[in-house]
C-alpha cells in the first residue's frame, strides 16, 4: 500500500465508541483525524489504492457501529472552520451543526434555529437532510462542496441537488461533503425562539442519554415515536438497549449495549408495530457492519 505523504497520524485499532453518540463501536483497522479538504483527498486516494473500505465519522450521531469494529479506514472529520459573509455562512463539514445553529441565532440571524438540538456535524446534517420542528437542512442551503468518488472537488448549487425527507443524493452517489453554505436572514427573535424550542425538546427527548437520535423515519402523516408509544413499547429492553420512556423513537444505551442488542430491539419494534398497527417502520439510523 502507498505511504501517506502528509503529517497525518494513522492509528491502528482505535476504539470508535467514544466517537459516537450511542457509545457503541469496536476498533477500526485504521483511523485518522482530518482537518482539511486536502487531507481528506489524500486519505481517500490512499484507501482507494489500498482497497480499503472507508467510513466518515463527523459527530457520530445517527450511527450504529458494530461492536466488533470497522475493518477499514475510519476518517474522523474535524474540518471545523466557519466564515460568515453578510447573510450567508460557509462551514466545514466537521463543524458542529448544533453549534452552528446557536452561533447564527446569537448573532441575530434566523434559519437554523432548529439545528441547536441536533448533535451531528454539518456534513452529517447535509447527508441526512436532518431536520426538526418541520424544518430541514436543505431548505437553507445555498451550495455544497463535495469530493466525488472519482476524486474531483465540485461545488454544487442547491438547485442541482435532489433532497427529500431525510434523504440526500450523497447517500447513493458516494460523494463526500466537504463544506456547505447556508442562507440566513436577520431576526431579533431568533435566539428567543431557539431557546423555547430547545426547552420543548429537552422535555420530550432523552437528550442527556446515549442514543443515535431518532431510530425510525416518520411514516407519511404520522410520528414514529407516537406509534411506538401507542403500541405499548416504551421501556422495552433487549440487553443494554432500551426504548426511551421519554420518546418512543429513541433507543438509549443503558450503559452496556452492543450493536447486536440495538439491532435486535429494532427488529422487535418493527415486528410488533407491524403486528399491532399494520404500519411498517423504516430505519433512519445507519448501521455500519464490521466488514
Amino acid at each position: 500500500m502507498a505511504d501517506l505523504t502528509s503529517c497525518l497520524e494513522l492509528k491502528r485499532d482505535l476504539l470508535l465508541a467514544p466517537y459516537t453518540t450511542f457509545g457503541i463501536g469496536g476498533p477500526a483497522k485504521y483511523a485518522v483525524i482530518v482537518r482539511t479538504a486536502s487531507e481528506m483527498e489524500e486519505l481517500l486516494n490512499w484507501a482507494r489504492l489500498g482497497g480499503e473500505r472507508t467510513l466518515i465519522i463527523g459527530r457520530g450521531s445517527n450511527l450504529l457501529l458494530d461492536q466488533r469494529g470497522f475493518d477499514g479506514l475510519a476518517i474522523i472529520n474535524r474540518m471545523e472552520w466557519c466564515r460568515a459573509v453578510s447573510t450567508q455562512i460557509e462551514v466545514g463539514a466537521g463543524y458542529s451543526f448544533a453549534l452552528l445553529g446557536v452561533r447564527a441565532a446569537r448573532s441575530g440571524f434566523s434559519g437554523l434555529e432548529f439545528a441547536a438540538g441536533i448533535p451531528g456535524s454539518v456534513g452529517g446534517a447535509v447527508f441526512m437532510n436532518a431536520g426538526a420542528g418541520g424544518q430541514e437542512t436543505a431548505e437553507h442551503l445555498v451550495d455544497v462542496e463535495v469530493l466525488t468518488l472519482a476524486g474531483n472537488r465540485m461545488r454544487l448549487a442547491r438547485e442541482e441537488l435532489n433532497f427529500s425527507y431525510r434523504t440526500s443524493p450523497f447517500q447513493t452517489d458516494g460523494s463526500i461533503v466537504l463544506s456547505a453554505t447556508f442562507q440566513l436572514k436577520p431576526s431579533d427573535r431568533a435566539r428567543d425562539e431557539q431557546l423555547i424550542s430547545l426547552r420543548n425538546r429537552s422535555a420530550s427527548q432523552p437528550l442527556q442519554e446515549k442514543s443515535a437520535g431518532c431510530i425510525f423515519r416518520n411514516p407519511p402523516g404520522r410520528a414514529a415515536g407516537k406509534i411506538i408509544d401507542e403500541c405499548g413499547l416504551k421501556g422495552r429492553m433487549i440487553g443494554g438497549a432500551q426504548v426511551s420512556y421519554k420518546h418512543g423513537n429513541f433507543i438509549v444505551n443503558s450503559g452496556a449495549a452492543t450493536s447486536s442488542d440495538v439491532l435486535s430491539l429494532i427488529a422487535h419494534l418493527k415486528e410488533e408495530v407491524l403486528r399491532l398497527s399494520g404500519i411498517f417502520l423504516e430505519e433512519e439510523v445507519r448501521y455500519i457492519p464490521y466488514c
